[in-house]
């Protein structure tokens, strides 16, 4: 059985823009093929609408964001204006700019639909094996954008929005995030979706449709308050309803034996209703389905006692079945002992699995006849990757569909897993045994999966040195890493078109779909002219962000400062408490010494806490306490600012992302699964300041580690300290600059209204801190030296950021799904594109 657990631990989040103009106007989208030109006019200023391109500038437009041909823009003009006045039923005297952005989604909509139904056809004429997706989040962000980009659109959309007089950032910004993941763990599920896609694979990603994604975060007077996602209030036009397909799921009831077999029966049954939203693959005409299931109450009711009132309670109770994929559960790594979780888990594996048979059983396109029985063939036509432990019960539930459904028997089915196994039964002992039996999920998917990876070489080895040893030992070969990775398009392409042409310029475009190719930016990293053009993007990817955080926080940004951002979901392993202890540490030698030529910086710490989380929503308030603290204080002027990044989610991060200079990544080693925040900003240009932890260790290897600022502990000092035992105050004690900046912690220096109010945070940090923030501390600061000291010498950094741009080709999602494709589902990845819908075929 292809079933493969892949992670258990959660990674990174993330999605940002193109724009490349100078100071504060937008570029708007250039080529990125050829040389740029150099009289930019086609730039725009905020909220106005675009120049129009010139004719020399429309002929040099063979490139990433494709050909604005004449007869394309007015073919888009044509289907706005019908979708305006045939889907929206308004006309240009009424509509707003919903109406606006509803209508150019589904412009660009139809552009997919005949690549997506020639896709299905491709795929049940071949008949390939297929690759399943197991997901309970997928953290898509934002759609038209990247549909554009990925079908080499965007040039001609930009030129027909501005002739119909309108502004495309403005309609883009109207788009709700697809907010259906935490974090990491989901974002990357989308940037897997997009590379198998790209790399021709018969894939499909399986999941829930949320009604409310992650919460919106607002700060209200420097705490967190969760506010409801209701991203669908407004409707989603990318999805399309799928009700022919609804599969019935059954829950509680008992089983019955019979000669023929075991029933279960007296079951309550709740529908899942499947939503296809297209998944486009990069200018390959290939479009992949991502299947999210909604629950729906059946239409029986129970009449026995009808009675008025009955019936009214019966259609009220529906709600309590479709509360199943009513809400996304705000935690990525910690278990939740809820039986609606469990419902949600189970509820999205048993469609999923009925869906799997009914396909594997109909090959011919368009065809409902039955044609295929013999489940021998399963594991030839049908992989399914499980993302993390969550979608685990597609193990017992897919041996209930074959052993019960399919009438296949049980010893022919472990026979033929695991020919001449027979300890295989003894060993499938996954009951915690202790004061409550419980499942171990995690034990549960080993055993009932043919291959087990880990998302990053260290979180691989440290599975199978501790917390799986016992099976590592009993089946080593079960065991594989596959190091994450990131879509170059949204990650790169989309969010940083600036720096994607400059790329371009000096080695083509072919790195979009083969990251590698970077590495031959090496054979520039002394040349004047391609550091300066880096150098000159990065700032003024600065400028655009600096004027979007002046105009939502109120702070006067110095974009002339280094912008230092730690942004992932607020939690003690990730240590932002250590990052706090740096700004206090700097604030005070500010302070110290005022007159002093100081590095200055602009810190942004950003992310969510789980609602439950006291802890985290603490850290959240000790953050804005002490900006409240630094940004008012006149000593230290635009040398030092601290902004909390409110409700960061995918859109924020693609504008994020290209702006950083320094990319925090200071986890305790041994703590981080892999990381793909950490890929995303080296990508695009910022340095990193990390622990060797998840994947910075492959990233120092791939850039060198001199190009990047290692400190503290690694993974063996980590347990050499939890032998001998950690000692907070040891430190506290003896580093004079840590013992201020607690105390003023303790002593209500950030809040004087209420100085007791961080105590519990200083409790923790002295007394019970599982991730020793104190031991990394003085390594931390002094690695921090090493960056302000290096930021005033702009051409070394800068060739750093060469290094690190060069050598992050291995951190492409492409590359680890082929991996995947190759060594764990049995498929082989193709960059060959299909016959276009308009084409013969």
């Amino acid at each position: 059985m292809n079933i493969n657990a892949a992670r258990f631990k959660a990674a990174q989040p993330g999605p940002l823009r193109r724009r490349c103009g100078d100071s504060d106007l937008r570029a708007a989208r250039l080529p990125i093929l050829s040389p740029a030109p150099k009289d930019r006019t086609h730039t725009r200023i905020p909220g106005t609408m675009s120049k129009p391109l010139s004719d020399q500038d429309r002929r040099k437009q063979i490139s990433v964001k494709g050909l604005a041909g004449v007869e394309n823009v007015a073919d888009l003009k044509t289907n706005f204006n019908r979708h305006l006045h045939f889907t929206l039923v308004k006309d240009r005297n009424v509509a707003t700019k919903r109406d606006y952005y509803f209508a150019l989604a589904n412009t660009v909509r139809d552009h997919l639909v005949g690549r997506w139904i020639r896709t299905q056809q491709h795929y049940y004429e071949k008949d390939p094996k297929r690759v399943y997706y197991l997901s309970l989040e997928f953290y898509m962000g934002r759609t038209l954008q990247n549909t554009m980009v990925n079908l080499a659109l965007e040039n001609a959309c930009d030129e027909a929005v501005y002739q119909l007089g309108l502004d495309m950032e403005e309609l883009e910004d109207i788009e709700e995030d697809a907010g259906l993941g935490n974090g990491g763990l989901g974002r990357l599920a989308a940037c897997f979706l997009d590379s198998m896609a790209s790399l021709g694979l018969a894939a499909y990603g399986y999941g829930i449709r949320y009604e409310f994604g992650i919460f919106n975060q607002k700060i209200v007077n420097g705490w967190q308050v969760e506010e409801a996602d209701d991203w669908l209030r407004y409707g989603n036009p990318w999805e399309k309803a799928r009700p022919e397909y609804m599969r019935p799921v059954h829950f509680y009831g008992r089983t019955e034996h019979h000669p023929d077999g075991v029933k279960w029966v007296d079951t309550q049954v709740v529908l899942a209703l499947p939503y296809d939203t297209p998944v486009p693959g990069y200018r390959n005409n290939i479009v992949n389905t991502m299947r999210l299931w909604s629950a729906k109450a059946p239409c029986e009711f129970n009449l026995k006692d009808f009675n008025i009132g009955g019936y009214i309670q019966a259609v009220l109770d529906r709600n309590l079945a479709e509360n199943i994929s009513r809400v996304l559960y705000p935690n990525d790594n910690f278990f939740e002992g809820k039986e609606l979780r469990l419902k949600q888990e189970y509820f999205v594996v048993a469609a999923t699995l009925q869906d799997i048979v009914r396909r594997f059983k109909a090959s011919k396109f368009g065809s409902r006849e039955i044609v295929r029985t013999d489940f021998t063939f399963l594991p030839d036509k049908v992989a399914i990757q499980l993302n993390d432990t969550h979608p685990a019960l597609a193990i017992p539930e897919l041996m209930r569909v074959l052993v019960d459904d399919e009438k296949l028997s049980w010893e022919k089915r472990v026979a033929s897993l695991y020919p001449g196994d027979n300890d295989r039964l003894r060993r499938m002992s996954l009951i915690e045994e202790g004061g409550v039996k419980r499942v171990n999920m995690a034990h549960m998917c080993i055993v009932g999966s043919h291959a087990v990876n880990g998302v990053a070489r260290i979180h691989s080895d440290i599975l199978k040195a501790t917390v799986f040893k016992d099976f590592y030992e009993m089946d080593p070969h079960k065991f594989q890493n596959k190091t994450n990775g990131i879509t170059p398009r949204r990650w790169l392409v989309m969010c940083n078109p600036g720096l994607a042409e400059v790329i371009a310029e000096k080695i083509g475009e072919d790195f979009i779909r083969d990251l590698d190719q970077l590495k031959k930016l090496l054979n520039f990293v002394n040349d004047d002219a391609f550091i300066r053009d880096v150098a000159k993007v990065k700032q003024e990817n600065k400028l655009k962000f600096a004027t979007h955080l002046e105009e939502h926080y109120k702070v006067k940004i110095n974009p002339n400062s280094m912008f230092d951002i730690q942004v992932k979901r607020i939690h003690e392993y990730k240590r932002q408490l250590l990052n706090c202890l740096h700004i206090i540490t700097f604030y005070n030698r500010i302070k110290k010494e005022p007159n002093k030529q100081w590095t200055p910086r602009t810190i942004m710490i950003g992310g969510k806490a789980a609602p439950g989380y006291h802890t985290a929503k603490m850290i959240i308030r000790l953050i804005t306490a002490i900006g409240e603290v630094v940004n008012n204080d006149p000593v230290v002027g635009d040398r030092l600012k601290v902004i909390f990044l409110e409700n960061y989610r995918v859109t924020l991060a693609e504008k994020a992302v290209p702006a950083a200079d320094l990319s925090e990544q200071i986890s305790t080693a041994g703590t981080e699964a892999s990381g793909t925040g950490n890929m995303k900003f080296m990508l695009n240009g910022a340095l990193t300041i990390g622990t060797m932890d998840g994947a910075n260790v492959e990233m120092a290897e791939e850039a060198g580690e001199g190009n990047l600022f290692i400190f503290g502990m690694r993974v063996e000092d980590v347990e050499a300290m939890d032998k001998k035992g950690y000692n907070a105050s040891e430190y506290y004690n003896r580093i004079p600059e840590l013992k201020q900046a607690m105390d003023q912690i303790a002593g209500g220096f950030f809040s004087p209204k209420q100085p007791d109010l961080f105590k519990d945070i200083v409790n923790m940090l002295m007394h019970h801190d599982r991730f020793k923030v104190f031991a990394d501390y003085e390594d931390y600061i002094k690695c921090q030296e090493k960056v302000s000291a290096l930021y005033k010498k702009p051409k070394e950094w800068t060739k750093k950021v060469i290094y690190n741009i060069a050598g992050s080709g291995k951190f492409s999602s492409d590359r680890t799904i082929s991996q995947y494709a190759r060594e764990i589902w049995g498929v082989e990845p193709s960059l060959e594109k299909i016959a276009a819908p308009d084409d013969p075929k």
